[in-house]
């Protein structure tokens, strides 16, 4: 790769929230950072372009005017995300899809489109936001979780096929942060009666957790630091309490583990 400070970043979701935080970071440690969102609230010395991660013809035609000004991509930090919650039975399928549409085909899509020309120049980082959701299965969050470990398990995967092009490919699980996220998450609270209040109870306490979360500018420098390592685990996870939990739902017995889940956030 070339020094930090000739790097050439792309981050989407860049308008808010951690994405926002993550451009900013790029742009501090040197980069020339791109940052990929349909809504555009300008960030100082970062260029917003208007792209949907679930557009592929917008996203290659991005991709290609970065290339052609840049002369390069080394960085691709994919942040876009949102999230719903409700009970599975009662979620449409439409917006269940939709969830995967974004959390991990829109990160599929921008990595299958700046690939090629990492694999060319044999180097390239990409950096995936997962989740400790990803491991720790929540409750009338499934489609998120279920979102979240498809994204780490195809980081994984991706990481071995382009290992020997020099790029390679990091999940950073995340945990609770205090962002826009929890006022945007989508809710389907259908049900909640035939439930016994349980979906109510369960979202209520995963948004007190999240608004006493880290902040987004503490996972942004520790996304940043990822991608301007050369090479990395293909799992990370960010804070102590968070890897000491990540390495318990790997310990424990899936049924120990899930009865920990449930009692915090299905009762």
């Amino acid at each position: 790769m070339k020094e930090s400070e000739e790097k050439t970043a792309i981050v989407t979701g860049g308008s808010s929230g951690i994405g926002r935080c993550t451009a900013m970071a790029l742009r501090d440690a040197g980069c020339r950072v791109y940052e990929f969102s349909r809504r555009d609230n300008p960030i100082p010395c970062v260029r917003h372009m208007g792209v949907d991660v679930t557009n592929e013809e917008q996203i290659r035609a991005a991709v290609a005017e970065i290339l052609k000004e840049a002369g390069g991509i080394d960085i691709l930090i994919n942040c876009a995300g949102f999230g719903i919650s409700g009970a599975v039975e009662f979620t449409p399928a439409e917006q269940a899809r939709q969830q995967f549409d974004v959390n991990f085909f829109g990160a599929v899509n921008v990595s299958r489109a700046v690939i090629p020309a990492m694999r060319e120049r044999g180097s390239g980082r990409i950096v995936n936001v997962s989740s400790v959701a990803a491991v720790a299965h929540i409750p009338f969050q499934a489609f998120y979780s279920a979102s979240k470990a498809a994204l780490s398990s195809y980081s994984c995967a991706l990481d071995n096929e382009l290992r020997p092009y020099g790029i390679r490919v990091t999940a950073v699980q995340l945990g609770d942060i205090r962002t826009g996220f929890t006022q945007a998450r989508q809710k389907v609270a259908e049900g909640d009666e035939a439930y016994g209040g349980r979906i109510s109870r369960s979202v209520s306490r995963m948004e007190r957790d999240e608004e006493n979360g880290m902040s987004p500018e503490f996972a942004a420098r520790f996304l940043t630091r990822v991608a301007l390592k050369p090479r990395s685990a293909p799992i990370r996870t960010a804070r102590r309490w968070y890897q000491f939990l990540n390495l318990l739902c790997k310990l424990l017995p899936s049924g120990l583990r899930n009865g920990i889940v449930y009692a915090i956030y299905a009762k």
